[in-house]
């Protein structure tokens, strides 16, 4: 389990989004990081079925993906200043960890598919 490549992928992000809990955000954000977390958590724990745990990688991905859209949109209208933190590139690197994770996970499956598929051959 912990060997394998995309499950690092999945802690990591995951840690990431964890810290985010440490700093002020908007309730709409704490929601979208909660989502997020638990779709990566479940992906972590998803180790039979690869496509959850693909679909969950991709599904944190995107969430991720849409809370940045929301801040960067929030940053443009804010008539304010809003100072940016070490901590709101989090999102970004976990978005791409997720994806990464993905991809890993889609390496793994087709490795076990084409494995099958000569041993089906080989029985034959």
């Amino acid at each position: 389990m912990w060997q394998r490549i995309q499950t690092l992928y999945l802690l990591i992000a995951s840690g990431l989004l964890v810290a985010m809990y440490f700093h002020q955000y908007p309730t709409g954000h704490i929601v979208l990081f909660s989502i997020a977390l638990a779709a990566q958590l479940l992906a972590i724990v998803a180790l039979k079925s690869r496509t959850l745990q693909m679909r969950l990688s991709n599904l944190a991905a995107l969430v991720l993906l849409g809370l940045q859209v929301w801040i960067v949109v929030a940053w443009f209208k804010s008539e304010t200043p809003v100072s940016i933190g070490f901590t709101d590139i989090f999102p970004v690197v976990a978005t791409i960890l997720d994806f990464l994770a993905a991809r890993a996970i889609l390496k793994d499956e087709l490795l076990v598919r084409s494995a099958s598929r000569l041993r089906a051959a080989k029985h034959k």
